[in-house]
C-alpha cells in the first residue's frame, strides 16, 4: 500500500506499475491489510475491509460479490486517502463516522468520546440495579452526567420504553453530536441534553444517574495508544492528577440529583473502583456492587442513596 500512496504523490515508476496489478477489490483488500499488519494495526483484515467497504459504498455481502470487480482509479484514489489516515492511526470508526454500541450505530465527532465495547458494562450495571421488570415499565428518569455522544443514556432508553433521559456536557458540540444520535435512532422524544458541568445544571431528583467521567490520569495522557491520544478529546481523557477529579465533583453533588433509593452507576478506569467506592460511601452513599468487564476488569461501580 505505501507504494500505492508514493504513487498518488507522483513517486516513481515501479509505484505506478504495481497500482497496474493491484485492480480489483480482493487484491486491494490483500494488500491493504498487509500494509496494517506490517504498521502493527491490530485488526489489519477488519481494518481493510471496513474501509474499502466504506469507501465503495458496499456492506460486507456486497463487498464479497465485488471481489472480482476491477477499480477504476477514482476508486483506488478514495481508498487510498482513506488508508493513508489509518496508518496515520486515526482510529476507524472517526474514519466512518460511526460506531456500533448496544447494537445501535451511532455518529462520532471529533468532540466526544469512540464508544468502547466495556462500557456496555455500565448500561448492563444499571439495567440490573433497576431491579425488577415492574420497576422498569415506571415512567423512570435517568440523568446521563458527561453524556459525550450520548451512547450510555440511549442504549438505556432503547431498553426502558417509558423512561426519559436527560444528557449534560460542557462542550456544545459534544451535546449537538448526542442529540443527533438520538433523533437518528427514534429517541429525541424521550432525550434532552442541556450543556453544564456534571449535574450542576440539573435539578430535581433522578430514578437512575450514570456517568463515564474523565479518568485518566494527566501524565498518564501520552502514554495512551495514538488512536486514544492523538484522535479523542483530550477534556474527555484527563482526570487530574490522579484520575479522580470527575469523580469527587460527581460525588459532592450526587445526593441532591438522587431519588431516595435510586442507583448510580459510575465507569472505572482499571485499579480505581475502589478508591471511587470510597468517594460516594464518604458522601452517604451505599455501594452495592463492581461489575467487570469482559476482560475481569472492574469497570463499573453501583452506589444507591438510601436516605
Amino acid at each position: 500500500m505505501r507504494s500505492y500512496l508514493r504513487h498518488k504523490s507522483g513517486e516513481g515508476s515501479a509505484a505506478s506499475s504495481h497500482r497496474r496489478d493491484v485492480t480489483t477489490v480482493a487484491a486491494l483488500r490483500r494488500d491493504l491489510a498487509q500494509a496494517f499488519r506490517a504498521a502493527g494495526l491490530d485488526a489489519p483484515a477488519l481494518d481493510a475491509r471496513l474501509l474499502i467497504a466504506h469507501a465503495l459504498g458496499l456492506d460486507h455481502t456486497g463487498l464479497a460479490g465485488a471481489a472480482d470487480r476491477r477499480l477504476t482509479p477514482a476508486e483506488i484514489a478514495r481508498i487510498a486517502a482513506l488508508a493513508a489516515r489509518r496508518l496515520a492511526r486515526e482510529p476507524i470508526a472517526r474514519i466512518l463516522g460511526t460506531k456500533e454500541f448496544w447494537g445501535l450505530p451511532l455518529a462520532v465527532t471529533p468532540s466526544v468520546l469512540i464508544p468502547r465495547p466495556e462500557s456496555e458494562t455500565i448500561v448492563e450495571a444499571a439495567l440490573a440495579a433497576l431491579g425488577d421488570r415492574a420497576v422498569r415499565i415506571r415512567p423512570l428518569r435517568i440523568a446521563d452526567l458527561g453524556t459525550g455522544s450520548g451512547a450510555l443514556l440511549l442504549a438505556l432508553l432503547s431498553e426502558l420504553p417509558h423512561a426519559y433521559g436527560v444528557g449534560t456536557d460542557r462542550d456544545p458540540s459534544a451535546l449537538a453530536t448526542a442529540r443527533d444520535n438520538a433523533e437518528r435512532l427514534g429517541l429525541g422524544g424521550r432525550a434532552g441534553f442541556v450543556a453544564g458541568d456534571f449535574g450542576t445544571a440539573l435539578a430535581g431528583s433522578f430514578d437512575l444517574v450514570i456517568a463515564n467521567p474523565p479518568y485518566v490520569r494527566t501524565k498518564d495522557i501520552e502514554r495512551l495508544a495514538p488512536e486514544v491520544r492523538d484522535f479523542d478529546p483530550r477534556c474527555a481523557l484527563d482526570g487530574g492528577p490522579d484520575g479522580l477529579t470527575a469523580y469527587r465533583a460527581i460525588a459532592a453533588d450526587i445526593r441532591r440529583l438522587l431519588a431516595s433509593h435510586a442507583p448510580l452507576v459510575v465507569e472505572a478506569g482499571e485499579g480505581q473502583a475502589h478508591a471511587i467506592a470510597s468517594l460516594l460511601q464518604r458522601v452517604g452513599l451505599t455501594v452495592e456492587a463492581v461489575a467487570r468487564d469482559l476482560t475481569r476488569t472492574a469497570r463499573a461501580v453501583v452506589a444507591r442513596r438510601l436516605n
